[in-house]
């Protein structure tokens, strides 16, 4: 029999449930010592405690739904067929799997927001806008990225097109991190996917305190003058700089979160994140390339309207590739791309590996 220190070490989550509780731990700590409460980054859900129960069944019931109309292509016998499917693979232990990615992943990005928000009081007003700016215009011959992109690609229907690329973005991470956890049956893969989504939080937060920026347009916000008013970005723009102005002005009574940081650009580290974590596990190819063109477009909405310099956006391809490597060291998965095209070209042994390491993922 396998003892439980080994099966502890084993299990794809352990790291992550580590690391979640240390994170936790440590932005209580911050908090206490700089009298500052902790906040919930509400959703229109309500609280944590009423919106992540509820996303999580929603979730679940929508891959049972989703897997069930697969299944017999119809909806005559859908409610039965997910019954059936519900008694005989979601069993206590996935379902704690599921549970447990999500929990772990919603406690470092609750931590993250909060470790954002104290960035003022700790950093105070220590930035680096303008060598940014700088090292910006040198790297274009003499201009900035977004006028150019301004200029390149027009002020009109382009900027909608782009805001809603951009917007997107929060909807992308939470339903990305479900479908992995709910309809993949290697759970190990969903461990994956739920630690690199969760080292992009705290890897971002970091870097946001080791070189401290407000981002272009919060910075120099002239040279955006000539974007769409009325768009989703120029929206949350507005409300990001008012919250900062209330947080700066007195963090300790103010209710807001402050959310303005520039390097890195978590967009797109999140964003290549999935694109580098599917490309491995090997998605369709055609979904692929709809998730690379994303990609590209989330690229440009960071300097067309002003989020990042150019420099954050590499830092955040860092971020991804770091969070998908250790992710995948962590939950066991290091090696895996290799080991699914062996087992594409029929290996027999390596199918075995991989279907008894399967079995321990959903036993554990």
């Amino acid at each position: 029999m396998t003892p439980t220190w080994v099966r502890v070490v084993r299990w794809p989550y352990t790291f992550l449930v580590a690391f979640s509780v240390l994170v936790g731990i440590f932005t209580i700590s911050t908090s206490a010592s700089l009298d500052l409460p902790l906040r919930d980054p509400e959703g229109f859900l309500g609280p944590a405690y009423v919106r992540l129960p509820m996303l999580g069944v929603l979730f679940i019931a929508g891959g049972v739904l989703v897997q069930a109309l697969v299944q017999n292509r119809s909806v005559r016998g859908l409610f039965s067929r997910a019954v059936t499917i519900v008694r005989t693979e979601w069993t206590w232990g996935r379902l704690a799997h599921a549970a447990t990615g999500l929990i772990c992943f919603y406690v470092c990005y609750v931590c993250y927001r909060n470790l954002k928000s104290f960035l003022p009081v700790i950093r105070e007003d220590v930035l680096y806008d303008a060598d940014l700016l700088k090292l910006d215009h040198w790297l274009f011959f003499g201009h900035y990225p977004g006028l150019l992109l301004h200029d390149l690609l027009g002020t009109g229907a382009s900027g909608f097109v782009l805001s809603t690329v951009y917007t997107s973005y929060l909807m992308l991470v939470p339903v990305s991190l479900a479908a992995v956890l709910v309809l993949n049956r290697n759970l190990s893969l969903g461990a994956w996917y739920a630690t690199a989504l969760s080292l992009n939080w705290i890897l971002g937060v970091a870097s946001y305190y080791l070189l401290p920026t407000l981002g272009p347009v919060f910075a120099n916000p002239s040279l955006f003058y000539d974007l769409p008013a009325d768009s989703g970005v120029a929206s949350l723009q507005e409300y990001l700089a008012d919250n900062g102005y209330e947080v700066r002005h007195d963090p300790w009574s103010s209710d807001a979160i402050y959310g303005i940081a520039g390097f890195a650009s978590l967009h797109v580290s999140v964003v290549l994140t999935a694109c580098l974590f599917f490309r491995r596990i090997g998605l369709n190819r055609w979904l692929m390339n709809v998730l690379w063109v994303y990609f590209a477009c989330t690229v440009l909405a960071t300097i067309y309207f002003g989020w990042h310099y150019v420099v954050d956006d590499l830092g955040g391809a860092a971020i991804a590739w770091a969070s998908v490597a250790i992710g995948a060291l962590v939950t066991g998965n290091r090696g895996y791309r290799r080991r699914r095209g062996q087992l594409g070209r029929g290996d027999a042994e390596v199918g075995a590996t991989t279907d008894d390491a399967t079995t321990d993922d959903a036993t554990t």
